[in-house]
């Protein structure tokens, strides 16, 4: 039994240990296991995964009167809006509503 300020040895390398195991885990972790970049999170979950941009494009005359666009990439019906937001809102604590767009009443 060997103490090294006033704690035994035993202990202390056992908690140098796993220390070591559990920053080389961690870090395997980050690197191999997460799959977003920079330790952000992803935005777009499975839009259009495939292209490198998603872009959309519409003329103001085709629009309408009034046009609801989807900025929580939630939406079955992407582009458009289909109110996913709420449902993403209240799972998150986020509070991204949609984009509207309506004519300027004259």
């Amino acid at each position: 039994m060997t103490k090294v300020f006033g704690a035994r040895v035993e202990w202390i390398i056992a908690i140098s240990a796993t220390a070591g195991a559990a920053a080389i885990g961690y870090l395997a972790y980050k690197t191999y296991v997460c799959k977003d970049r920079h330790g952000k999170s992803l935005v777009n979950l499975q839009i259009q995964k495939d292209n490198p941009k998603v872009v959309h494009a519409f003329d103001i005359e085709d629009l309408g009167d009034k046009a609801v666009y989807c900025r929580c990439w939630r939406s079955q019906t992407f582009p458009f809006c289909d109110g996913s937001h709420t449902k993403h809102n209240d799972e998150t604590g986020d509070n991204v509503g949609p984009l509207i767009i309506k004519k300027k009443d004259t």
